[in-house]
């Protein structure tokens, strides 16, 4: 396999790093985020909540386990949290050309090549990651060989509706029936809900489903502002207004639950995506350690006096998690799938549907 040379990373603020093409041979452009995993570049990339933007992976040696066979629906072995690549571009200190691994089916450069992904490798990512923590997250472009592209703009867009389904999909799995609202829902949710015995219903960010019969509602995670999801807010201060049903918003689904009940969200600086996040729960001594991938956060001085924080970040004192003082209400900004990471909060799933149930 060649490699281009003529290919950099350039910031909206002028900085550039040159490197090296090993992906699509073109040009892209998005908001430039890090993640600071050390496996799970399959499930990373084919999240939702990335859709739009250019991944710099900070760990230093990507590539080497290849990638699987592309599942197009959640099976409940498979790594992949949808049925393609959504990142706009990658960035890596180095790829691995060649894989070994027992369920290997391509090498990790030709997955970014057949899904047309560019991707650049001998960049310093490290130099590149303090820039970003420093300066905060920012529209980049990928440019290989000529192929200039303008740097977009993402400030007045929702790519929520390019992630979510057309229309309701039904997963039969028991008499448990679980509403799933889908804003870029990572595949590993579905499988969580599935292996515990429910039948899940996963409906359109903007489907009114108060009609539908249900025992509980999953929020999904997703991409981009959640202010910019009106019709989802609207749905879900129309559910808290009027029900009484349990209620679980994972990721993004926490920020759009706190914005129907009254409450505000912000964007973070660099946000939280990675595997390794400590988080204490309210009124205990626990502290979990979780995987996430969000750029905004929920302003707890901002909740309505029925609602209280759950869980905080150890790291910077961000909120973590949200609860109804009386009612089934809860919502979480990391992920209990996790999906690559820690399964500390895998019992999650198991408290919410026991209040279904």
């Amino acid at each position: 396999m060649s490699l281009t040379d003529t290919s950099g990373l350039v910031l909206e603020d002028g900085a550039a790093y040159e490197g090296r093409s090993f992906g699509f041979p073109g040009s892209a452009a998005g908001e430039v985020v890090f993640n600071t995993g050390m496996v799970g570049y399959v499930e990373a990339l084919t999240d939702p909540s990335y859709r739009g933007q250019i991944l710099v992976l900070t760990y230093p040696l990507v590539g080497n386990y290849g990638v699987p066979l592309m599942t197009r629906e959640p099976t409940l072995s498979s790594p992949f949290e949808s049925d393609r690549i959504q990142v706009s571009g990658l960035i890596v200190s180095q790829a691995s050309l060649e894989y070994s691994h027992w369920a290997a089916a391509t090498s990790f450069a030709q997955w970014l090549r057949d899904e047309q992904i560019p991707a650049l490798m001998g960049i310093d990512t490290r130099a590149l990651t303090k820039r970003l923590r420093t300066s905060g997250t920012m529209p980049g472009k990928i440019v290989v060989g000529d192929g200039d592209v303008p740097f977009a703009d993402a400030s007045q867009s929702n790519p929520v509706p390019a992630v979510s389904v057309g229309r309701p999909v039904v997963y039969p799995g028991g008499p448990t029936r679980i509403l799933l609202v889908d804003c870029g829902c990572k595949a590993s949710i579905v499988r969580g809900l599935l292996a515990r015995g429910v039948t899940v219903v996963r409906v359109p960010w903007d489907y009114e489903f108060l009609d539908e019969p249900f025992d509980g509602v999953v929020i999904s995670n997703g991409p981009g502002d959640p202010q910019r999801c009106g019709p989802a807010i609207a749905n879900l201060r129309r559910l808290l207004d009027e029900e009484n049903k349990p209620v679980l918003g994972i990721c993004l689904g926490h920020q759009l639950l706190a914005l129907a009940a009254g409450a505000r969200t912000y964007k973070l600086k660099f946000g939280h995506r990675g595997q390794n996040q400590p988080c204490l729960e309210a009124g205990t001594t626990r502290c979990y350690i979780t995987s996430q991938n969000h750029g905004y956060a929920v302003d707890p001085d901002s909740l309505p006096p029925e609602w209280e924080p759950w869980f905080t970040n150890a790291n910077d004192g961000t909120n973590e998690g949200l609860r109804h003082r009386t009612r089934p209400f809860l919502s979480v900004q990391f992920h209990p799938e996790a999906a690559p990471g820690p399964l500390d909060t895998h019992h999650l799933f198991d408290q919410f549907l026991g209040l279904c149930r």
